[in-house]
């Protein structure tokens, strides 16, 4: 863990951390939610798997062999093989989303608190499942299992670097479907995630329509608009313009982290929102006495902040495989269809979307439009927004509001 300047940035801090931070890290932000949720069973200690493929051929028709991803599930798969619900991760995540690996860990999985015995996401019901996505970014990290950019080329032996074939969101769900299928399973009863997960699951809708009964975006839209396209091109930008990146062939060389740490930073800075932002630094100043009046050397608060969450992600990150995840969420159109009617018209399955109102990134504005849609070509689809002042970041925090309407949904 990382100083800070201040308590006031200890607390900031470890609230945005977890969209950019290992899910397991000690951070106040997950057991705060996880104390402010109704008194219910964990799902204890759990396991992480791998999946293995031999080979797979992307949606844009490139091979990849020797195709890996880890694993995890809570609850019991039934005899009908048909009470899944698949719990796809956010852009920064991986799938940890629920229990410990260890009993002493300080925090659980990101989503703890809506997963598990009595939970909205109640696994004494339904086989809840959660999959590392190929090109994680989380590679330093040993609970995370991908394969993408910093993977061995079993026909070179070298990292694959930049020539790793670009992958889009439907490669992510597809290499879920081969999981699920390996386990026999007969249908998805739902498939919920939140941001990229949200993404995932809509996706999921869209490519198997016979096979999903409901889906449930959070802080998700049915397809990145303009504005999102280019934002996602400036996270990316601090990589590109290191010139440790070397066109991405850095592998046992001096990385990129530099430009990875202030890419890291941007996420930090765009899941959130003013409101959190006031509140957790104000005009603080990150050492009390040292104006940026006086040098260039002294901060506010909030630079500082956000600096060292920046850097302690990186230490654990990729830069190329952030790079990949920006291009797979900058192709997302849900369906890969060019049009967004398009895409929903393949959805038959109830839909629940949930955006968050102070959300800058995934502005509920194009939830609500998604809805809208489905409603008019004869769908079953819903909203409830989040309140809050975390942003984007309402989405994985603060679901718990809604866990009512999850639960009923779930159960309709």
């Amino acid at each position: 863990m990382f100083r800070f300047a201040s308590r006031a940035i200890i607390t900031a801090g470890a609230a945005i951390l977890l969209l950019s931070a290992p899910l397991q890290a000690e951070t106040v932000a997950v057991q705060t939610a996880q104390a402010q949720a109704p008194a219910a069973q964990s799902v204890g200690v759990v396991e992480k798997k791998v999946f293995a493929m031999p080979s797979y051929t992307t949606f844009g028709g490139k091979p990849i062999k020797d195709v890996k991803v880890g694993w995890e599930s809570y609850g019991t798969l039934n005899a009908a093989k048909d009470n899944v619900i698949i719990v796809p991760h956010f852009f920064t995540g991986n799938s940890h989303a629920a229990g410990k690996y260890k009993a002493e860990d300080a925090a659980a999985g990101y989503w703890d608190y809506l997963i598990g015995p009595g939970k909205p996401i109640d696994t004494s019901t339904y086989f809840v499942v959660s999959v590392d996505s190929l090109v994680n970014l989380n590679t330093k990290d040993p609970n995370t299992t991908t394969t993408g950019p910093a993977s061995t080329n079993p026909d070179t032996g070298k990292p694959y670097g930049m020539s790793f074939p670009i992958v889009t969101i439907r490669d992510f769900v597809n290499v879920q479907k081969a999981l699920l299928d390996s386990l026999g399973v007969r249908k998805v009863h739902a498939a919920v995630g939140a941001s990229m997960g949200a993404f995932q699951s809509l996706e999921w809708a869209a490519a198997y329509p016979d096979f999903v009964e409901r889906v449930v975006p959070v802080i998700g839209i049915g397809e990145l608009n303009a504005f999102g396209v280019e934002r996602l091109n400036l996270w990316a930008a601090p990589i590109l313009i290191d010139p440790n990146w070397n066109d991405g062939d850095y592998y046992g060389k001096a990385e990129p982290v530099a430009g990875l740490a202030m890419a890291l930073k941007e996420v930090t800075l765009d899941a959130g929102h003013w409101g959190w932002a006031d509140k957790a630094f104000g005009r603080k100043l990150a050492q009390e006495g040292k104006s940026p009046l006086d040098s260039w050397d002294n901060k506010y608060a909030i630079e500082a902040g956000l600096d060292g969450i920046g850097a302690a992600r990186a230490k654990n990150s990729d830069a190329n495989s952030f790079l990949y995840l920006v291009r797979a969420n900058q192709l997302f159109t849900v369906g890969q269809k060019a049009s967004l009617e398009e895409g929903l018209a393949l959805i038959k399955a109830k839909a629940l979307f949930i955006p968050a109102k102070s959300d800058l990134l995934l502005v509920p504005d194009y939830a609500k439009k998604a809805v809208a849609i489905l409603k008019q070509q004869g769908k079953f689809a819903d909203l409830v927004e989040l309140e809050g002042d975390r942003g984007h970041l309402d989405g994985v925090l603060n679901v718990a509001q809604a866990g009512d309407r999850i639960r009923d949904f779930l159960a309709k």
